[in-house]
Formats: C-alpha cells, structure tokens, sequence
C-alpha cells in the first residue's frame, strides 16, 4: 500500500521532472497526429515508411530539445526542424513544408487556449502552469487535446478539407507573394506564443477575439493561395493547349496534304512495281515511311498521353524548337509519367538541359536527329528517359563533360558553356535515386536517365 500511496502522490504532486518524463511518450502522440493532419490536408507524397521516419526524426528533435534546452528556445528548435524534416522525408516543396509545420500549429493552439481555459475554470486557479507539472493532470490534458484534434481531423478528412493544389512557382510577383506568406506565417506564430504564454494574464474575451483573429486571416491566406495556384495552373493548361493545338495544326495539314498526293503516291508505288524496280520501290518507300513517321511523332504529342503537364510543356516546346531548326524527332513513349518517384521540377531541370544540349549538338551534323524513348524496365523496377543524338565533336570526354566550365565548344566564354550538365551533376547528387549513364558511338551520344522506383 505504501508504493501505491507513495506513486499517487507523485502523480498528483507538482513534480517537474516526472512531468518531463510523462511528456515523453506524449511527443510520440503529437507527433502521430499532427503528421496525420499535414499529410492528408496537404496531400503529401506519402509512405508508411516516410511518415514513421519523420514520426521517429521530429520526436527525437523534440525529446532532446525538451531536455537539453530551457523553454523557449525548445520550442523554437522544434519550429525551425519541422519545415527541414518535411522538405527533406516527404520530398515536397519550401510552401508545402512551411504549411506542414503551420497547420498542425495552428489547430493545436486553437484547440489548446480554450481547453486550457475550461481547466482553469474547473480546477478553479487563475495560473494553469504549477498544475501542467502535475504528472495526472498534465497527461489528462493532453489526452483530451489530442481526443478533440483527432476528432477535428476526421472532419476535415470526411469533408474532403485540402491544400493539395498549393504551389508557388519562381519569378518575382510569386516571389513577393512567397515572402508576405512567410511574414504572415511568422506573426501568426509570434501571436500565437504570445497568448499563450499569457493566457492566464488576459481575460478570456481577448483569447477568444485573438484565436477569431488568427483563424480569420489564416483561412484567407489559404484562400488566396489556393486562388493563386489554381490561376497558375489555368495559366499552364492555356500554355498546353497552345501546344497542342500546334500539334493538331500540323498533323491536320500532314493529313490533308497526304490525302491530296494519295493518288499520286500510289501512281508512283505501281510505276515502280510495272517496271520490276525493287531499288527505287525502296528508296520511295524509304522517303514515304519518313513522313509517317514524322506524323507519327506528332501524335504522341498528346496531353492524354504524355499525362504529366510539365514533362509535356518541355518535350512540346523541344520539339518545335528542333523541328525550326530541321531536326528529326523520334519519339517513343512506354511509360505512365503520372506517378514518378521523383520531384517533378528537378526531372524538368534535367531533361530541359539534356535536350537543349542535344538539339545544339544535332543542328551542327548533317545528318539532325534526336530520338527520344520513354520506357520502364521492369526487371531493374526502374523509369528510363533516353535521349540519342547525333554529334560532330566524336573526340569528347564524356568522364569530364560534368565538371563545372567544361565545354567541348572551341573560343567560347566559358562563363555561358558548361555549366548545364555540372547543374545535372548538382540534382543528381540531390537525389539517391537518379542516375545518368553516357556513352558515345560513332552515330550517337546517348543520355540515359535512370529513376528507381
């Protein structure tokens, strides 16, 4: 009876180390709900295996700030390491990061202010921290917080509540609209520290007007940036659409013109045949397949089938480039691109520099090609983008063509060559599932990029 008695008055005594310890298992509970929140509300990329790494990740930050550091620099390391793990475990962009931290912040501080208020109503004490060091009831309260924000986040995922089409791209009005959110974000979370750390000073009707406040501008600042990256998806789909209908444009006019010379070209076909001359059947044949094939490519310049929008702007805006500059583009597309185990800008970066190097080296050959071929390799579980093309220079060092100011280019600034394959170098290294393998042959130098599913 004594160690009953004796563990009783420890758990209901202020005790500030005990209530330490009890904290413990109740960061690993934060930690699973909050993730909950920004995973679902944003809609992230996520794994089991990612969201028990940051589970573990953040929950080892926090325990270590929690012991290590006096408050409120723990909570300050804890604010700063949340947008880090994120960007980094989840492979998602600065916004989305910053939102995954802010969100979860946000609903536990306009939960917790009330809740804390209804505890001191009850308990009767105007102060509610001698009593949050009071093993019990410090696990109580948390419990019935986390209760609530579990029940809260059900609602939100049964109305279907997200954030998932946020994104700011670069240039300088989303720049500025980028750095107002990050002000935005920053006040939001110095008001919230402030009132909390005063919400037993101040009388409830200003808790309530400042959580009001807070929620009011935190739901039009969502607002705004939804609207926004809806305008700027709008703005990329008008973009397609002008490509595409480029495309229709011409493979309409192919149409036409065949439909228009058809007869001729069976004319031409049966000349060959009545006289018996196989070579020159060939040779016609040779020339007639090249312009199927020409149209053939333009038909798989779809949005439909290439079904990931940035992919199909680059290879879009490629091909056109090279066909003004009389390249043949072959492509050869074998591959869903709607769900690539890779950051859809860095991929963009890479095959937007692979092909302008590939275009430039095939405009200086006589004879211009480029083939394209976007494949899986099942055996490998692997993504294939391999780009040929053919090339003048047959003496290249493909073992230095990475290295920062390397060109191949003779009496050219080397400030403006150079540097496009050492920035593939760069996102390369960035990503432990990227790799690119080159060779060269006497026809063409080969670009192989390799994502590992």
């Amino acid at each position: 009876m004594e160690i009953l008695q004796t563990i009783w008055i420890a758990i209901t005594s202020e005790n500030e180390m005990l209530a330490k310890i009890v904290t413990i298992p109740l960061v690993f509970l934060e930690a699973i709900i909050s993730t909950l929140l920004f995973t679902n509300i944003l809609k992230l990329n996520s794994t089991r295996k990612r969201e028990l790494i940051y589970i573990l990740s953040f929950s080892f930050v926090a325990i270590l700030s929690l012991t290590v550091l006096p408050s409120p620099f723990n909570t300050f390391v804890n604010l700063l390491c949340c947008p880090f793990l994120v960007l980094i475990i989840f492979k998602t962009n600065i916004m989305k990061s910053i939102l995954a931290e802010i969100i979860p912040y946000i609903i536990f501080f306009i939960v917790s202010l009330p809740l804390l208020k209804l505890f001191s109503i009850l308990l009767k004490v105007n102060n509610m921290e001698p009593i949050l060091l009071i093993p019990i009831f410090k696990v109580t309260y948390s419990l019935i917080l986390y209760l609530i924000i579990f029940l809260l986040y059900e609602i939100l995922l049964n109305h279907k509540v997200n954030f998932s089409s946020i994104q700011i791209s670069k240039g300088p009005k989303n720049m500025i609209l980028f750095i107002n959110f990050i002000i935005g974000i920053i006040t939001i979370a110095v008001q919230c520290y402030i009132v909390t750390l005063y919400h037993n000073v101040l009388p409830f009707y200003i808790i309530l007007l400042n959580i009001i406040a807070i929620s009011i501008y935190f739901i039009f600042s969502m607002y705004a940036l939804i609207r926004t990256s809806k305008l700027e998806v709008t703005t990329q789909s008008l973009e397609e659409e002008k490509l595409y209908n480029k495309t229709l444009t011409i493979l309409y006019d192919n149409i036409r013109g065949f439909k228009h010379d058809f007869n001729n070209i069976v004319q031409a076909i049966g000349g060959y045949i009545s006289t018996n001359n196989m070579d020159g059947l060939k040779e016609y044949y040779s020339d007639l397949l090249e312009d199927c094939q020409k149209s053939n490519n333009l038909s798989v310049l779809n949005p439909e089938l290439i079904n990931n929008s940035a992919i199909y702007s680059i290879l879009a805006s490629k091909y056109y480039k090279a066909n003004e500059l009389g390249i043949k583009v072959n492509f050869e597309l074998f591959l869903d691109l709607s769900n690539l185990n890779v950051r859809i800008y860095h991929l963009t970066r890479i095959l937007g520099i692979l092909l302008d190097n590939a275009i430039e080296s095939a405009s200086k050959c006589e004879d211009k090609l480029i083939n394209i071929t976007i494949r899986k390799d099942s055996k490998i579980n692997r993504d294939l983008f391999i780009i040929e093309n053919t090339y003048e220079n047959k003496s290249i060092n493909i073992d230095r063509i990475f290295e920062k100011g390397y060109t191949s280019k003779a009496n050219e600034d080397s400030k403006s060559h150079g540097l496009g394959l050492w920035e593939v170098r760069q996102i390369l290294n960035k990503n432990n599932n990227l790799n690119l393998h080159t060779t060269k042959n006497n026809d063409f130098f080969k670009q192989q990029l390799e994502i590992y599913c």
